[in-house]
């Protein structure tokens, strides 16, 4: 295949009025062939600054080397020694942001398509059976991982290939977290994709027990001081939703966005084999610009509706990635920028959403986030039709952990305080990564965080038995 080191191989897709219709994944990834030659153009940078870029640290040069070189059980190994979930972060993680963002290809061209070689090389490894190296033997130390998320299984990984006995202790009937019940099917296949990567942990010696609500089935005081647990790790996430306080917000057809995910993807709505009831609607306004109001909108197109967007900032202030806008647009979503709602109608006669009035915004001085404030225009409302309504706009960690557990320091936002290189809490013995630390955040940056505080876990148990 011939190459243009300027730019990069294009990946296929499934045509965008095809994929509208169905949940099969649009992106359909490299051949060996098409990854061969990304690979090459990679220059394999001595002081390569793309590994600072990545949050769990992988040698970046060196896997797409082994790859470059045909060697793609190479490739897989360097990966799994830094990742537990390779197959997962070459398809939701925002590369262009981070490793990619300091590719030096990236100066006077594109940079390398790093994300797509690790989505390459770990569905590699497994359909050909390659698999991580669990420990050789184990150290006699127990440590409870809450929560089987993206910052949960890795920290539970890392451990695990440590040697410790690690177990996972997961509310839901499924481990996973977002990525069973967040993200769709067509960013991220969950039988081929996400169930492999947790057998992967699995198979590293991690035990997953689902249905447990710690604060509730059990504290974790009692995991420490009953079950002989010497270390917790805290990756429950932020599962609390945020809404307005509008009017007409506890109407029939407003949703969060947690809620009409978690029906479709954990709980399989969009398919005809499964009971799961969820409101598809006509007309559906999604408020908000991440890539969950993305998934959102996404989803609520598959499933028959006309959808909306509406987000109070510009297309230049979205958070959502680049790739999720673009791919939203071209499946004929329509984009509601520079606007807000103030009220959600609501048919008297049924109690159900009828529309959203909005007011137009312009955009004044940077605030907090260095993004420019939106300042309504005032007489500048206007009504759209809508019978759904989803609520996109963020999430907060549930506080039963923090309540239920003596000494375990919160912020305002209802966080858990935990130091950021180590994980430790206030309380002895307790780490807490990921979105229960920093509020909602993406997937990498969780698995980030449950790499550190698996470095900090460690530490501390080998000091203790010192």
């Amino acid at each position: 295949m011939e190459v243009n080191v300027l730019e990069r191989i294009p990946v296929r897709e499934q045509d965008a009025a095809a994929r509208a219709k169905n949940f099969d994944e649009v992106c359909y990834g490299y051949n060996a062939e098409e990854a061969m030659a990304e690979a090459s153009r990679c220059i394999h940078c001595k002081n390569a600054k793309c590994i600072t870029g990545c949050p769990v640290n992988i040698d970046i040069p060196e896997f797409i080397a082994g790859v470059k070189e045909g060697d793609f059980k190479k490739a897989y190994e360097v990966l799994s020694d830094s990742s537990a979930l390779p197959a997962v972060c070459g398809r939701v993680c925002p590369q262009e942001s981070q490793c990619e963002k300091y590719c030096i290809r990236g100066i006077k061209g594109d940079p390398v398509s790093i994300g797509k070689l690790e989505r390459f090389t770990a569905d590699w490894a497994r359909e050909n059976g390659i698999k991580p190296v669990p420990a050789k033997e184990k150290n006699g130390h127990k440590v409870a991982v809450i929560g089987a998320g993206p910052a949960g299984l890795t920290c539970a990984g890392d451990l695990a290939r440590w040697g410790y006995d690690v177990t996972i202790f997961e509310a839901l009937h499924k481990a996973g977290g977002v990525l069973a019940y967040g993200i769709p099917e067509f960013r991220l296949p969950k039988i081929d994709v996400v169930d492999k990567e947790i057998e992967n942990v699995k198979g590293l010696g991690v035990k997953i027990e689902t249905n447990v609500v710690i604060g509730k089935s059990v504290t974790i005081d009692e995991l420490m001081e009953e079950e002989g647990f010497e270390a917790v790790f805290i990756g429950s996430g932020a599962g609390l939703p945020m809404f307005m306080g509008i009017p007409g917000e506890s109407a029939l057809g407003v949703f969060s966005a947690n809620e009409y995910l978690t029906r479709n993807n954990l709980m399989k709505a969009f398919r005809d084999d499964y009971d799961t009831p969820i409101k598809v609607g006509k007309k559906v306004c999604v408020v908000g610009g991440g890539n969950v109001a993305m998934d959102a909108a996404r989803t609520a197109l598959r499933l028959g509706a006309d959808v909306h967007i509406v987000y109070r900032r510009s297309e230049a202030e979205l958070p959502a990635r680049v790739e999720e806008v673009h791919h939203a647009k071209e499946e004929g979503i329509i984009f509601n920028l520079l606007c807000n709602p103030v009220e959600i109608l609501v048919d008297e006669s049924t109690g159900w959403v009828k529309g959203m009035r909005c007011i137009r915004m312009e955009l004044g001085e940077p605030d907090a986030s260095g993004r420019r404030r939106p300042v309504e225009i005032p007489g500048s409302e206007f009504e759209i039709e809508a019978d759904t309504v989803i609520m996109s706009l963020g999430t907060s960690p549930n506080p039963l952990i923090s309540s239920t557990t003596a000494g375990l320091e919160t912020n305002r936002r209802k966080c858990i305080v935990a130091n950021e290189e180590t994980g430790q809490t206030t309380k002895e013995g307790v780490f807490a990564g990921g979105d229960a630390v920093t509020g909602a955040a993406t997937v990498i940056l969780a698995m980030g965080a449950g790499k550190a505080a698996a470095k900090g876990i460690d530490e501390y148990i080998k000091g203790k038995n010192a």
